[in-house]
């Protein structure tokens, strides 16, 4: 029984964010800007949001070491030891489980809770509480807990939870996950109910994490686990940069969430996106009468409709006969763009990786 009531949050940070390109670039990915228009970042807002639930000193951001400084400037509240700098980009089971290990060398019986940096909450405080169910749940038993989000649409962008009995008021088994579905299986799990999206938000005690990793990613543990007498010292940076980049480039869904038997969801609706592209941008932001959203002080739209632009301060956009685009100047790139092909932005930034190096990521 896991008595421990520390709780420790782990902010994952270091994507590049490139289907959100020009916006979102190399040396400053969208978790760093104020993608909303409301003077703090993704990240602050998402460091905000955990305040009320664990204070400041137990909250660690997961980023690559590029970003140390980034971070450094939006969280001053942090200690060097709370920014954790990944020396390759090998996804999310590595990461999460080098983070895991080292808050275990902090207090082995602690909760963690892992969010990505870059998510819109629109109801904070339903977001809380099912945190704190989800708490609540994992620290009492072996149980590994993922939010679930009651889906709106048969979108087909996101991994699906399938989810099975109660285990108790509110939280169920977890009979399958399915990454990202065509139309059509989207649709019969949005129609079935008994599916719900894969946030990526987890809840589990450190023990009970570990164990999966021993158990089910044990390439992934025996590199890392062999820092344990490094972690939190002047040593652990050493260690990192010379074993961390032999770990194997997967995610935590596929290394141990798909895998383990023990796994829970807790369906909830907080008003969540994971704001993945400039559409998702666009629907979650204000919008005129026109459903234009002008992230510009200079604007002259004349038939302009569904469009989102983005400008920076001082120079002014004049636009005519637009509708259903997307407009983001950042100086050295202006990107014209309809939104209903913005997955294709991924593929024209690897167009002009090819054409002009690394000048514009």
């Amino acid at each position: 029984m896991h008595t421990s009531k520390t709780t420790y949050v782990a902010i994952m940070a270091g994507g590049v964010g490139s289907r959100f390109w020009p916006g979102s670039r190399e040396a400053r990915p969208k978790q760093f800007l104020d993608m909303l228009g409301v003077g703090k970042s993704l990240l602050r807002l998402t460091f905000e949001r955990f305040l009320p639930i664990c204070p400041a000193s137990n909250i660690f951001i997961v980023t690559n070491a590029a970003y140390r400084d980034l971070v450094k400037q939006q969280l001053p509240e942090l200690s060097d030891n709370q920014i954790i700098g990944e020396p390759s980009r090998n996804n999310t089971a590595p990461c999460i489980a080098y983070t895991a290990l080292k808050l275990a060398a902090l207090d082995p019986n602690a909760n963690m809770v892992v969010a990505p940096s870059d998510h819109i909450v629109l109801q904070e405080g339903v977001f809380r509480e099912k945190i704190e169910q989800a708490l609540a749940f994992a620290g009492s038993r072996e149980a590994l807990v993922t939010l679930g989000i009651q889906p709106s649409r048969p979108d087909t962008g996101y991994g699906y939870i399938q989810f099975g009995s109660a285990a108790e008021s509110g939280i169920f088994a977890v009979e399958r996950f399915t990454e990202k579905p065509d139309l059509d299986n989207a649709r019969a799990f949005v129609k079935s109910g008994q599916y719900l999206w894969n946030a990526g938000i987890f809840i589990w005690n450190l023990q009970t994490i570990l164990h999966a990793y021993e158990n089910l990613a044990p390439d992934i543990f025996q590199i890392l686990e062999k820092g344990r007498g490094h972690y939190n010292t002047p040593g652990e940076q050493g260690f990192i940069e010379e074993h961390y980049p032999a770990t194997p480039d997967i995610s935590v869904d596929f290394a141990i969430m798909e895998k383990a038997t023990n796994v829970f969801t807790i369906p909830a609706d907080f008003g969540w996106s994971d704001l993945g592209t400039w559409a998702s941008l666009h629907a979650e932001c204000p919008q005129d009468a026109d459903g234009n959203v002008l992230q510009s002080q200079s604007v002259v739209a004349l038939d302009v409709k569904n469009c989102l632009v983005r400008a920076p301060k001082g120079k002014l956009i004049v636009l005519k006969n637009l509708d259903g685009y997307i407009v983001v100047d950042e100086g050295d790139v202006l990107l014209i763009w309809p939104k209903s092909e913005e997955q294709a932005i991924k593929q024209v930034r690897s167009v002009v990786h090819t054409r002009f190096g690394e000048t514009f990521l």
